[in-house]
């Protein structure tokens, strides 16, 4: 458990878990894995005829499988819901659990490029043995597709400023590591907002290099499908951008927000809402681990539909 604990502290863990509404023999997805801690309470919960099934494309969370019959891990990203229930023949599922934050551990592996704590590579891949690299972002994408990612999502008010000043840097020299880009980028910044401004860029690289607006995307819409009647979606947001789309499809089944209503102007959606106001931690969670701070729990049932 301590090893599983320094991966990554489970955020949320019995408020989330609880909202799946469990039976012993149903069938439910952890499409975050991570350091297996949603992953275990779920499965401490199972008994006969209970199935699991834990999404990560990340290698590093394969030391954390759980040794379990009801469990089953699939080593993909969670974009390919569909694919893999249908691979291992299940139609339906009874609840689905989405944790979107990053794991502790990319965060304090240097290696992974994921922190400007540290030196070391400009990676930031979930998946390491596929896809671009950040490096490969900033010294190979135009200065507006660079300007757009850093506005659409990291929402940083100088993404022109940033993109012309990366494109003059990589002109004379490739950037390749982490102080090689902070070098570039921090002068743009003030001293008392540095850190806040620095994890923006950080994350808008890291949703660019893993695809993560499109992966949810797709997820939410796949999760929509998967789910029987009755079952429950619970996923726990940390940034707006992601929250604003599980939202949408939450409240309108689709992720633009976009409302069709019938007839008599009720709103056709196929969910119905669990808790209307957002469930975040409480005080003492986030003084236990602090970066769980920005962390809010949806959560939405399927209609049955007449």
């Amino acid at each position: 458990m301590k090893e599983e604990q320094t991966y990554h502290i489970p955020v949320l863990l019995m408020p989330s878990v609880d909202a799946m509404n469990i039976r012993p023999d149903g069938t439910y997805v952890d499409v975050t894995f991570g350091g297996g801690g949603h992953s275990r309470e779920i499965l401490s919960r199972l008994g006969d005829g209970g199935r699991l099934l834990g999404f990560d494309q990340d290698e590093d969370a394969e030391r954390n499988i759980v040794n379990d019959p009801h469990f089953i891990f699939v080593r993909s990203n969670f974009r390919y819901l569909h694919n893999f229930l249908r691979y291992h023949d299940i139609d339906q599922v009874d609840a689905i659990l989405a944790d979107l934050g990053v794991s502790s551990h990319h965060f304090d592996d240097s290696e992974r490029g994921f922190s400007f704590r540290f030196d070391g590579a400009l990676d930031m891949r979930m998946n390491k043995r596929a896809g671009d690299t950040a490096a490969d972002v900033v010294n190979n994408y135009d200065e507006e597709r660079l300007a757009d990612i850093f506005y659409l999502y990291g929402e940083l008010k100088n993404s022109r400023k940033l993109a012309s000043v990366i494109v003059k840097a990589r002109a004379t020299q490739k950037i390749s590591t982490i102080n090689e880009f902070l070098e570039i980028i921090k002068p743009l910044f003030g001293r008392e907002r540095e850190k806040k401004e620095l994890a923006k860029v950080f994350q808008a690289l890291r949703i660019e290099v893993n695809q993560e607006m499109e992966a949810l995307k797709e997820m939410l819409y796949a999760a929509t499908e998967a789910l029987k009647p009755d079952g429950r979606l619970v996923v726990i947001t940390y940034h707006s951008l992601e929250d604003r789309m599980v939202k949408n499809m939450m409240k309108t089944g689709n992720i633009e927000g976009k409302a069709e209503k019938d007839f008599f102007g009720n709103v056709l959606t196929p969910f119905r809402l669990v808790n209307n106001k957002v469930i975040i931690p409480d005080e003492a969670e986030i003084e236990r681990n602090p970066r769980s701070r920005s962390a809010k729990l949806r959560i939405a049932e399927k209609v049955v539909r007449e």
